[in-house]
């Protein structure tokens, strides 16, 4: 179903499918908008089903990894030397190296690195990864299982074994009903119902004080700006709310969100079927104004991401997205 159109001038020049999931506290679906159980890769929204994995290896307390540290292997960070040197640091604790990492370098998120970059003629490696913090955080499981690191990323490693099943039992499926697939930066990752990627996000934002799942909401929502990086949605979102919602962006346009509230916690999934990110981040603004998610402050804290400015080369309007779908309420 269409969620959004991009207008230049009157005429219409692109519309955009998505679906959505809304679960309450049990995994229930209470609204959805397209096919909430549409098969979905969510790419990094999934990080923090993977982090649990390293978490229940021990990892965390045998070296001494902070909040900051799990927050870093949630994240699709921008490459900012914030984010490169802790993903350094990361490894030098648990005993391992950049030549360990199975994830490449590439053109970092952030415009602003880029131009740096640019200007010192700087050529990214592993570490500069946007997803080194994760890469880290798997060598440090691999490690406290006791298993080799060498090709710890590969699908019949020990740990991403235990991956798989971490996360199969993170979304409430069998082993076998989570598909699987090889990431951007070379690890693998699951594919399921959309709805199932929003019954993790609302364990995040249930769990009890003391559980994995409670201290990767801490962590990332205390460490938004390690999450993702300045100017950056995920960060913004979560800076905005506080500590009352938790956001992760996945690559190619899919979305995921804990909310906690007193009438009780939710768990969203976004998808924006052709990979838009600019559309993606304005349907999901658009699904917090529908849901009345925190307050109208905070939502406007995220006005930019709302209404995207469509200009040209020189900075004169062409058009607007229009972003006007209502949810389908399941009683």
């Amino acid at each position: 179903m269409i969620a959004a159109t991009l207008y230049r001038g009157d005429v219409i020049e692109n519309t955009h499918v998505a679906h959505v999931a809304v679960v309450d506290a049990h995994g229930r679906l209470v609204f959805s908008f397209g096919d909430p159980h549409r098969v979905t890769l969510p790419r990094s929204a999934a990080k923090p089903a993977q982090a649990l994995a390293v978490i229940e290896t021990g990892a965390l307390e045998r070296f001494g990894f902070t909040d900051e540290d799990l927050a870093l292997m949630c994240a699709s960070h921008s490459s900012e030397p914030r984010h490169i040197e802790r993903a350094r640091a990361m490894l030098a604790r648990s005993n391992a190296s950049e030549s360990d990492l199975r994830c490449g370098g590439h053109p970092p998120i952030s415009e602003a690195v880029y131009k740096d970059w640019i200007r010192r003629d700087f050529t990214p490696t592993a570490v500069c990864s946007n997803c080194s913090g994760k890469h880290a955080g798997m060598l440090a499981g691999a490690r406290a299982m006791n298993v080799p690191l060498a090709d710890y990323h590969l699908p019949d490693h020990p740990l991403q074994m235990h991956v798989k099943r971490t996360v199969a039992r993170a979304v409430d499926l069998a082993d076998d009903e989570v598909q699987w697939a090889i990431d951007g930066c070379n690890l693998p990752t699951p594919a399921f119902p959309l709805e199932r990627l929003a019954r993790l996000f609302v364990k995040i934002a249930a769990a009890p004080e003391g559980s994995p799942l409670a201290r990767i909401h801490r962590a990332m929502t205390s460490h938004p700006e390690l999450v993702a990086g300045e100017g950056r949605f995920c960060t913004l979102l979560m800076q905005a709310f506080d500590g009352a919602l938790v956001g992760k962006t996945g690559a190619d346009a899919s979305y995921a969100i804990g909310v906690r509230r007193e009438q009780g916690p939710l768990g969203i999934a976004v998808k924006v079927e052709d990979g838009n990110t600019s559309v993606l981040n304005a349907v999901v603004v658009h699904v917090l104004d529908l849901l009345g998610i925190g307050t109208e402050q905070q939502r406007d804290a995220l006005a930019t991401f709302r209404n995207p400015p469509t200009r040209n080369t020189m900075s004169v309007p062409t058009g607007r997205l229009d972003v006007s779908f209502t949810l389908h309420h399941h009683p």
